[in-house]
């Protein structure tokens, strides 16, 4: 399998594209009583925002909780498969840290999606998206062992984190406090997990 690490270019215009595909959408129901999503619409906010006693959500804020959700789930199926096929002691413990701190992440978007009203689902596919690895490339990781899948494996993750990271700016404007902060902290957290992926990588090669 062959995994780009690089994928900056083909997330920002997924970014781009489903962005105009809110704002299209959002822009056929202004003046509804019930915006896209269930969010209330305003003259200020050409996106949308929903407002409640816990915060406001704009149409980005939700889209990237939509979109940052299934891109967590994968990193969690990922780390598991790692947890049971890796025999490497510094792999296994970086798998069971990112299985471990994106479950609960996972916990607290759902929350948020929650709490502005909602749904999980966001009407677009997310293949090949923010580094998520396709069919082939997660069958191809499932049949290696080894130091062959530590390898991939690391390839696939620094691809996935980078992604992760490069979804954030789609919320940098977040009025959203928590949300913000969450966006802030993805980045910390997982340019530091890239740091040491790379690392490994080198070692292992």
């Amino acid at each position: 399998m062959q995994i780009n690490i690089d994928r900056k270019t083909g997330v920002f215009l997924a970014i781009i594209t489903l962005l105009l595909a809110a704002v299209v959408s959002l822009s056929l129901n202004r003046g509804e009583d019930d915006g896209f999503m269930g969010m209330h619409h305003n003259s200020n906010n050409g996106m949308g925002m929903h407002h409640n006693s816990k915060g406001d959500y704009t149409g980005a804020d939700i889209m990237f909780l939509q979109m940052m959700i299934p891109h967590h789930q994968q990193a969690v199926d990922i780390s598991n498969l790692a947890l049971k096929t890796s025999k490497d002691a510094e792999l296994l413990a970086l798998a069971k840290s990112i299985r471990d701190a994106q479950t609960s992440e996972i916990a607290q978007m759902k929350s948020w999606l929650n709490d502005a009203g909602a749904g999980l689902d966001m009407g677009h596919s997310m293949d090949g998206m923010g580094g998520m690895l396709n069919d082939a490339e997660l069958s191809a990781l499932n049949a290696e062992t080894g130091s062959k899948f530590d390898i991939l494996w690391l390839k696939g993750m620094i691809g996935h984190h980078d992604g992760a990271i490069h979804m954030t700016t789609m919320i940098r404007d977040a009025s959203n406090k928590e949300i913000k902060a969450f966006g802030e902290n993805v980045i910390k957290d997982q340019s530091a997990q890239i740091t040491q992926m790379r690392a490994m990588f080198k070692r292992l090669s």
